[in-house]
């Protein structure tokens, strides 16, 4: 019976690990879209959404995991050598895992720091762009006051 525990507990890792490498590739497409001259809101957009959905997924993986680990833990303690073989593949599997992790977390803080890099610029252009129309504004204001001539002194001798 712990066998097909221990074969859940493998298969839910290998579950893992296609989420985690479709997290990845949506990682490095969020890197290619940062890095443009454009920014495609819409696909942006989409890719958050889309690993957003595949964090939830990883996070209900976890939780499964750990509550059949918690439930089978005290007789796999009890029988380590009968089962040695399952259980050093599923610490290699966590171990790939983990490296994986630790690989799309540092993605992630590069891709942060381009999208920080990016609206920053954005918020620069916004700016420059908020100073360029009060500037108009206020030129189109004063030369519409303009044409008022203001009343000069006249000599009056004859």
């Amino acid at each position: 019976m712990i066998c097909n525990y221990l074969q859940v507990l493998e298969e839910s890792l290998h579950k893992k690990k296609n989420v985690l490498d479709r997290i990845e590739r949506l990682c490095i497409r969020q890197e290619e879209i940062l890095k443009a001259e454009t920014l495609p809101e819409e696909e942006f957009d989409a890719s958050l959404e889309e690993k957003g959905e595949l964090i939830d997924e990883l996070n209900r993986l976890d939780e499964g995991f750990e509550t059949l680990y918690e439930n089978i833990r005290e007789q796999l303690m009890a029988g380590k050598e009968q089962y040695r073989a399952q259980i050093a593949v599923l610490q290699q599997l966590i171990r790939e895992l983990t490296d994986q992790s630790v690989s799309i977390q540092t993605q992630e803080a590069r891709n942060k720091t381009l999208a920080e890099k990016f609206f920053s610029g954005r918020r620069k252009e916004i700016q420059q762009g908020r100073a360029n129309s009060k500037a108009a504004i206020n030129y189109y204001r004063n030369m519409s006051n303009s044409h008022v001539v203001s009343p000069q002194f006249m000599d009056q001798k004859n």
